[in-house]
């Protein structure tokens, strides 16, 4: 199955209407209704999987610098 490609807007135009209780999302020229809050949870960790793969799944990454001094 391919993955599907998400933009950022999208992911900030469904962020919003969580926030607000909505369970319709409109961004651009679009329109989706969701069936529910669970639903819309599932497709904003979907979202953000795809569009940050490091940060979704709880793995970061540090910079560490050391001058070599013990």
């Amino acid at each position: 199955m391919a993955t599907p490609s998400f933009t950022n807007d999208q992911l900030v135009a469904l962020e919003a209407a969580i926030a607000q209780g909505a369970l319709v999302v409109e961004y651009a020229d679009k329109r989706v209704e969701y069936r529910s809050l669970n639903e819309m949870l599932k497709i904003r960790d979907l979202m953000r999987e795809a569009l940050c793969p490091d940060v979704g799944n709880g793995n970061r990454r540090f910079a560490v610098f050391s001058k070599g001094f013990s």
